[in-house]
């Protein structure tokens, strides 16, 4: 009976990914970060809430990340 777990040679394609998800991660930290300076700087000229479409767009990126993670976690 086969057991469960990554198949022989898999250790490097995992380090890749290991890799990937934690730049992603570090993207979506970064984006969110600068919306609110953008949100900030705007808030100050009196056009804060055009920003607020941008950071619900980098918050849905993030939860694909996130989800992303989850799945590939799940899966390995």
């Amino acid at each position: 009976m086969p057991t469960p777990g990554a198949p022989p040679g898999a250790e490097g394609f995992l380090t890749i990914l290991n890799w990937v998800s934690w730049v992603a991660l570090a993207i979506c930290v970064a984006g969110v970060v600068f919306c609110g300076i953008a949100m900030v700087i705007s808030s100050r000229r009196g056009e804060g809430g055009e920003h607020v479409g941008k950071l619900g767009t980098v918050l849905a990126g993030c939860v694909v990340v996130g989800a992303a993670s989850g799945f590939v976690t799940a899966l390995v």
